[in-house]
């Protein structure tokens, strides 16, 4: 019998990278009395200037939330039986809006009133580093 050796994978001692930054969904855009819903204000955590929000135009954004009825999730066609109650709504950073780091996005379909003040993902691709 051959001789085995027991050797483990040494397992990785930092933490996995985190693909998106977090944000909140401030409010839509607004002048004194209009407000447009197409386009959301978000508050990127760590970002406190309008120069370090340009970092983030064009970069992806996602807004998850729970409804009251289990759907089809976005892998059912490899795993039918795959329901969620969870849905998503895309969007794209499209601008800096002010001098304090806040940014536009769209999204489509447009936020709800009800993610004012509600998390948001920034994901940072695509890259143009």
């Amino acid at each position: 019998m051959p001789a085995t050796t027991n050797t483990q994978i040494p397992k990785r001692k930092t933490k996995p990278t985190r693909l998106f930054q977090p944000a909140v969904m401030v409010g839509y855009k607004r002048n004194k009395r209009n407000q447009r819903p197409t386009t959301s204000l978000l508050d990127i955590k760590n970002v406190a200037s309008g120069k370090e929000a340009r970092f983030y135009v064009g970069k992806r954004c996602l807004y998850l939330f729970k409804a009251t009825k289990v759907k089809k999730g976005p892998k059912t066609r490899r795993c039918p039986k795959l329901k969620t109650n969870i849905r998503r709504i895309w969007g794209r950073v499209v601008g800096t809006h002010g001098n304090s780091g806040v940014v536009k996005a769209k999204f489509k379909p447009n936020l709800p009133g009800q993610a004012i003040s509600q998390k948001v993902r920034v994901y940072l691709y695509p890259s143009f580093i």
